[in-house]
C-alpha cells in the first residue's frame, strides 16, 4: 500500500470513526477532538519513545483499531457506489482538508502578520497580536534578516507613532529583537532614522514603552560604530546621564542604562583612537555612576561598579 493511499485512508477512518464524515467534508472544515476525547489518541506499541509511528503500517493499524469495524465496511461499500465523479469529488475534498492543516513557513507567517499591519482597517487587538507573532518570528537571525525584504521593517517602524503606547512598545521591541547582535538588520534599520525616534521613546511616561525604546536602541548600537556616531550626535549620551541621575525612574530603566553606559565605555577603550565622546568627560556623569555603586539595588550597584571600571580615565 503505497503512502498516499495510507494517508487517505487514515483521514477518511479517523474521520467516519468519529461518525462526523458527511458533515465535515460538505462544510468544509475539521473537528478537533475535545480535552475528553484526546485519551483516545494515545499512541499504540508500535510507536517509539518520542510517540512517532515507526511506519506507515503502524498509522493504519492504530487508525482501524480506534474505527468503528461497521461503520469502516459501511463507508467502505458506499464508497464502492460513488460514481467516478463523486469519487474524484471526495479525493477533491480531501485534498483541500489537507492543505487546510499543513503548517505555513515562517517567511508565510510573517506576510500574513505584515499585511496586517499594512492594513489601515486592522483592529488594535489584531494589531498587537501581528507584533507578538513578528517578536517570536525575528528571533532566529535568518528571518530577521527577511524581514526587510518582506517589507517588514517598514511596517513595524511605522507602529513606533501609533496613538496606543502598547502598539509602540511592541514595536520597538520587535526592532530590538531583530537588530541583536545583527549587523544586517542594525544598518537597516539605521538608514530608516529610527534611531532618533527610539530615543525620543525612551523619554515617554509609559514605563514599558521606555524601557523597551532603550532596549531596541541598544541593541542597534552594539558593536556599531555608525550607529554609535549617530547616536551621540542624537544626544544619547546625554539620555543616559539624565536616566542615572534620576532615582525617581524604573529600576530596571536606570539597570539597562548602567549597562549600556558600560558597554560604551569599553568600546571606547578598545578603540582608542577615536575621539572621546564629550559626556563621558562630564562630571555629573562620573558623580551618577559612583553614586550608584553605593546603590541599595545591587543589580544596579554591580553594574554601576562594571561601568566605573570601564570608563575611559
Amino acid at each position: 500500500m503505497n503512502q498516499t493511499l495510507c494517508l487517505s485512508l487514515l483521514l477518511f477512518a479517523a474521520a467516519v470513526a468519529a461518525g462526523e464524515t458527511d458533515r465535515n467534508l460538505s462544510s468544509g472544515g475539521l473537528v478537533w477532538s475535545t480535552a475528553t476525547e484526546e485519551s483516545d489518541l494515545v499512541p499504540p506499541d508500535d510507536s517509539d519513545s518520542d510517540g512517532v509511528f515507526s511506519s506507515l503500517d503502524g498509522i493504519l493499524q492504530w487508525a482501524i483499531s480506534h474505527s468503528d469495524p461497521k461503520k469502516l465496511k459501511e463507508s467502505a461499500q458506499a464508497r464502492q457506489r460513488l460514481s467516478p465523479i463523486d469519487l474524484q469529488k471526495r479525493q477533491m475534498e480531501i485534498k483541500e482538508i489537507m492543505e487546510k492543516i499543513k503548517m505555513p513557513s515562517d517567511a508565510e507567517l510573517m506576510k500574513i502578520a505584515i499585511n496586517d499591519l499594512n492594513n489601515v482597517s486592522t483592529s488594535l487587538e489584531d494589531r498587537n497580536r501581528a507584533l507578538q507573532e513578528l517578536l517570536e518570528l525575528v528571533e532566529p537571525i535568518d528571518n530577521a534578516n527577511d524581514l526587510n525584504k518582506l517589507g517588514g521593517l517598514l511596517a513595524v517602524m511605522r507602529e513606533l507613532n501609533h496613538s496606543d503606547p502598547g502598539i509602540r512598545t511592541v514595536a520597538a521591541w520587535v526592532l530590538g529583537k531583530a537588530s541583536q547582535n545583527n549587523p544586517i538588520v542594525q544598518q537597516q534599520v539605521l538608514e530608516l532614522g529610527v534611531l532618533s525616534r527610539l530615543i525620543n521613546m525612551v523619554k515617554s511616561n509609559s514605563i514599558e514603552e521606555a524601557n523597551k525604546a532603550l532596549y531596541a536602541v541598544s541593541a542597534l548600537i552594539r558593536n556599531n560604530l555608525a550607529s554609535q556616531e549617530l547616536f551621540y550626535a542624537e544626544a544619547g549620551g546625554w539620555m543616559i546621564q539624565d536616566i542615572l541621575r534620576n532615582a525617581s525612574l524604573d529600576i530596571r530603566l536606570r539597570r539597562k542604562a548602567m549597562l549600556l553606559l558600560a558597554h560604551l565605555a569599553e568600546y571606547q577603550l578598545e578603540n582608542a583612537n577615536r575621539d572621546e565622546p564629550s559626556f563621558f568627560n562630564d562630571q555629573d556623569l562620573l558623580k551618577s555612576v559612583v553614586d550608584l555603586t553605593a546603590s541599595t539595588d545591587l543589580d544596579l550597584q554591580e553594574k554601576g561598579l562594571l561601568c566605573f571600571r570601564r570608563c575611559p580615565e
